[in-house]
This record gives C-alpha cells, structure tokens and sequence, in this order.
C-alpha cells in the first residue's frame, strides 16, 4: 500500500528521481570516449587488500633481513672461536680414515687418535725442513737475478724509446726512497700488524690441532649427542644433516687434494724443464692453492710466473704463462666435471664471492675454510629445500635413515632400512 504526501498528487513525480534525471549527463553524439573500462565498486576494496598484503611481506622481508644482519654479526664477532672449531673440523676429515682404520684394529680410540695426529704433525715438519735449505739457497739466487733484472730495466729505459737519463733515474728512484722514508711509521705499523696476524694464526692452529685430536677421538659420538639433544621428529634429520655435511667436507678434501696433486704435477714439471729455480716450492704452493678453487690456482700461478720472469727472462715466463693457463683449463673442463661430477656443484660466482668474505675476515685462513664453508650452507639449504618439497632428504641413497634410540643411560644412533615413500620410487 502506497502512503501519499500531503499536498501531492498521485500522478505527481518523486522529487528525488526527477534529481537524478536532471544529474545525469545526456549523451551527446558527438561525445569522445576512452579504452579504459569504468571504475567498479570492488576496485577500492581489492587495492585495501593488495597494501595490507604488501605491508606485510614488506614487514616480514625486513625482519628476515634484520636477522640474517644479526646473525653475520655475530658469526663475525665470535669468528676467533669459530676459526679453529671449522679448521680442525676440517683436518679431521683428512686423519678420519686412518683413525677410523686403527680403531677397526683394536686400537684404543685415544692411542690411534694421537698416533695419527703425531705422524700428521711430523709429516708437515719434515716437508718444512726439507724444503727450507734449498729455498733459502734459490732465494739468494733469485735475489741476485733480481737485481741483474733491474739493471737490464735501468739500460733498456736510457735508450729509446724513453731515453731517459741516469740522473733522472736517480731522481725516481731517490724520489721512491723518500716516499718509503717518509712512510716508515706506517710500514712500521704494517709489520707489527703482520706479526700480530701471524701470532693469532699460530695460536688458532695449535687450537685446532688441540680440537682434532677430540675429533678423532671422540668423533663417533658426537651426531648421537646432538641428535639427542632435539626431539624425536628432528633428531632424525639433526643426524642426516650431520651425516651429509660430513660427507660433503670430506668429498671436497679428497676432490681438491686429487686436482691439486695433478696443478702441481705438471705445472712443477713444466718449471723444472724451463729450469726455472723452486720448483719445489712453487709445486708445493700450487698444490695447497688447489684448496681454495679459482683464486688460489691464480694466485699459485702469479708467483710461478713472477719467478720465471726474474730468474730466466720474459720469452721463459710467457711459456710458463701458457703451461699454467693450460693446465688450469685441463683442470676446469675436463678433471672437474670428471672428479665432482653433479653432486658437488658450487658456482663459480658462488666460489669467488665466498673466497673474497673469507679472506677479508680471516685473512688466508679464511679464504681456505670460504668454500668447505659455503659448502656446508649448500648442503643445509638444499636439505631443507628437498624436506619442503617433500622429497624425504633424511633418506639416504640405500633406502636406509638415522634413528636415535636409547635410554637414560645413553644414546646412540643406527641405521634401519625404510620403504621408499609413495610416489618416490628412488626413496628419497
């Protein structure tokens, strides 16, 4: 039933609609229209949404930034205690299979522990004492080259096309001295910052061989300790985690230690064919900068060609140039895919970035421990990226997965063999 106003007819129109009427815009054949569709009433309501949302993934991207900030931090303060902690760790990967072989024969675990720490010390010893002789001999001699070599520099810069003059050469080379002179507060505090930095090295190393020797001896028992210290729903992945990290420090010693053999092989036979004075030496250096991928076969082959140059000329350090840009991309394309395979893959750019940290926290140290480092970090993220993706990485390649069992007494870990999960048959 329709109430009628007062003082209205029934055939009178609503106010309001003649409004509306009167508001809207008549069309106009001539009127220019736009492609963009007009605006919906949700549109204001969907753009409320996607800021809150983007508010909070803002938020929550700062946060993780913020702890990873606090994490490195703290990973940088505490760096001097974690040095030799990662340093014996990985001289430990090196004396496990001749423990592991003297344990297997009876032997207590603190005796064969400190036989093969003992040989590992003596073994470096006698590489030192034999070496030290021959190299301070070559050093005199490569000193006198050196100054022949400069000799030939000053004669060769007297005449065209620089023809310069002995009196000029005297003013650079006076104008040098003053400049080392004047320096000599600096050079000074340089020195005192290398001695210093070798001091700490010299202590982190005895730290380290102290912690191998704990390694060693009481290495089986440390995955059943940590495991037990979690839940049983993450004391299984704590020792698969363990596990593989291990496997992967020892994989990469026994990977750089076989390229490293061969850089130093070849490129130690090329300089002794040239005749070019520390071989071995130089064969030594190249072999330890195989454990720093990249950088320290760069580095090893800088310094063989440094000393080629000085001792045997320029003709003589550009064929060592060749044997050593030879022998890396023999090494790079063909050892290492052969040697590592796809298992162990590391970016180069991944390497070189992790090497330049390392260094310039720890100096050579650091860029020796850089890469077993960021391996370490591959394994984790990988792990935790395959148990996301539900992919069973606690499940190693024969089927079989840790366990940790046990009692108040003690715990220890075993090995049982599971069923391949539905939808992998690969088990893992």
């Amino acid at each position: 039933m329709r109430l009628r106003l007062p003082g209205r007819s029934p055939d009178q129109p609503d106010e309001v609609a003649a409004d509306r009427e009167e508001t809207r815009p008549a069309a106009e054949p001539d009127a220019e229209t736009t492609q963009a569709p007009a605006p919906g009433w949700t549109r204001g309501l969907k753009m409320k949404r996607a800021s809150r949302s983007l508010a909070i993934a803002s938020a929550q991207l700062l946060l993780v930034a913020a702890a990873l900030w606090l994490l490195f931090y703290v990973l940088g303060r505490l760096w001097s205690i974690l040095l030799p902690v990662v340093l014996g760790l990985l001289i430990a990967t090196v004396l496990w299979p001749a423990t592991r072989f003297l344990r297997r024969h009876r032997w207590p675990p603190a005796l064969a522990a400190t036989t093969v720490l003992l040989a590992f010390i003596l073994a470096l010893a006698g590489i030192v004492t034999a070496l030290a002789p021959s190299v301070a001999n070559q050093v005199t001699e490569l000193a006198d080259s050196a100054t022949a070599a400069l000799q030939d520099v000053q004669v060769w810069l007297q005449g065209p096309p620089f023809n310069l003059g002995e009196d000029q050469i005297g003013e650079a080379v006076d104008s040098v001295i003053n400049s080392i002179q004047g320096n000599a507060q600096n050079i000074a505090g340089y020195a005192l910052t290398g001695v210093s930095a070798v001091g700490n090295s010299l202590i982190n190393l005895i730290l380290a061989l102290v912690l191998v020797f704990f390694y060693l001896k009481d290495g089986p028992r440390f995955v059943p300790w940590l495991a037990a210290q979690t839940g049983p729903r993450a004391a299984r992945h704590v020792a698969a985690l363990s596990y593989k990290t291990w496997a992967t420090l020892s994989e990469f010693i026994r990977q750089q230690a076989l390229v490293g053999f061969i850089d130093a092989f070849f490129i130690g036979l090329g300089l002794w064919i040239l005749g070019v004075p520390l071989v071995i030496p130089l064969a030594v250096l190249t072999f330890f900068g195989g454990f720093v991928p990249i950088i320290g076969a760069f580095v090893a082959g800088a310094f063989a060609v440094l000393v080629a140059l000085v001792s045997n000329g320029f003709a003589t350090a550009l064929i060592v140039l060749g044997i050593v840009i030879l022998v890396q991309q023999i090494e790079g394309n063909i050892l290492q895919p052969i040697i590592q395979g796809r298992g162990f893959n590391i970016h180069a750019a991944v390497v070189i970035l992790a090497v330049t940290a390392g260094s310039s926290l720890a100096g050579i140290i650091g860029a020796l421990l850089s890469v077993p480092i960021a391996a370490i970090l591959a394994v984790i993220y990988r792990y935790v990226r395959d148990e996301l993706d539900g992919r069973h990485p606690e499940i190693s390649d024969d089927g079989t997965q840790a366990r940790v069992t046990g009692d108040d007494s003690g715990a220890e870990v075993v090995e049982e063999r599971v069923a391949p999960p539905a939808g992998d048959p690969a088990g893992h």
